[in-house]
């Protein structure tokens, strides 16, 4: 899990590149499938995913629903984001920011992303 922090007013395409930056994978120079939104839909940044060993996968939800209803054996795999975020606003401390000092806020994201991955290896 990796976490960027910014302004509220960046758009997240300026975000992906610091993001895949922090991933630590453990897996060098071999190419990892990343799936992205159509938000993420630009030449410079697949090209910049590429170097980086990533295949994007940029689809807007109605490509991804007429796949899955044509394909019984694929798996929609944007809800994983969707669903992360949703358990990261269960904490709320950290679904509005009142800490004034960014590092008490990325300790409580810190904190919060720990407790996530604690619990998903308790459930198994």
């Amino acid at each position: 899990m990796v976490i960027v922090i910014t302004e509220a007013n960046v758009h997240d395409i300026k975000l992906a590149l610091d993001t895949v930056d922090n991933c630590q994978t453990g897996i060098k120079n071999l190419p990892l499938n990343l799936c992205l939104d159509k938000g993420y839909d630009s030449q410079g940044l697949r090209i910049s995913l590429m170097d980086r060993h990533f295949i994007p996968h940029v689809r807007s939800r109605g490509e991804e629903k007429i796949e899955l209803e044509n394909s019984v054996e694929k798996k929609a795999r944007r809800w994983v984001v969707e669903r992360s975020h949703s358990w990261l606003n269960r904490h709320r401390r950290i679904l509005v920011r009142w800490e004034k000092k960014i590092e008490n806020y990325e300790a409580m994201l810190h904190l919060a992303c720990s407790l996530i991955v604690w619990n998903k290896n308790l459930s198994g």
